[in-house]
């Protein structure tokens, strides 16, 4: 436990919760191999998401391939936090105080903004295309910055036991 850490996180991670994670031969080890195949499930369906928005695939309608996608990458990210609180709860105090879990939770937010605003803007424009159509302006972009992005996620990810 690290005293520095602001109180709260501390209590997290003092909690009943925390200590039967801690405890447990099988909880933090299965919440860990978890993580990982959320991980592979939402990347797996972003990369094809942000394959087909960039223009691959082309031979596929955008938007039921997308909606497809979409739901995988849900599933994936509703993973990745359900066992992310798992592994955060056991360390809350330690993870809370490393630089590259917080450059990871802001890249996070970020990613989400960018997933906001690809709905928000190019979805809609691109729901009713047909196969080999160009895709919209921005689209391009904004597969490309979820592409970066989500994978400095990944790797900060990977990079915290390090830090």
């Amino acid at each position: 436990m690290t005293d520095a850490a602001p109180a709260l996180f501390i209590a997290i991670e003092a909690s009943g919760i925390g200590a039967a994670i801690r405890q447990s031969r099988w909880v933090y080890m299965v919440a860990n191999v978890g993580h990982i195949v959320a991980l592979l499930f939402f990347t797996g369906a972003i990369a094809v998401m942000d394959a087909r928005l960039a223009g691959g695939l082309a031979v596929t309608a955008p938007g039921p391939l997308l909606r497809q996608m979409r739901r995988l990458a849900i599933a994936g990210f509703v993973g990745l936090v359900v066992t992310g609180l798992v592994l955060f709860t056991a360390e809350a105090s330690h993870v809370v105080m490393n630089r590259v879990f917080l450059i990871k939770v802001a890249l996070i937010g970020l990613g989400l903004l960018n997933v906001v605003w690809v709905e928000w803007t190019i979805m809609p424009k691109v729901a009713a295309l047909p196969p080999s159509s160009p895709m919209p302006a921005g689209a391009r972009q904004g597969a490309l910055a979820s592409l970066v992005i989500w994978l400095s996620v990944a790797i900060c990810g990977r990079a915290i036991a390090y830090f």
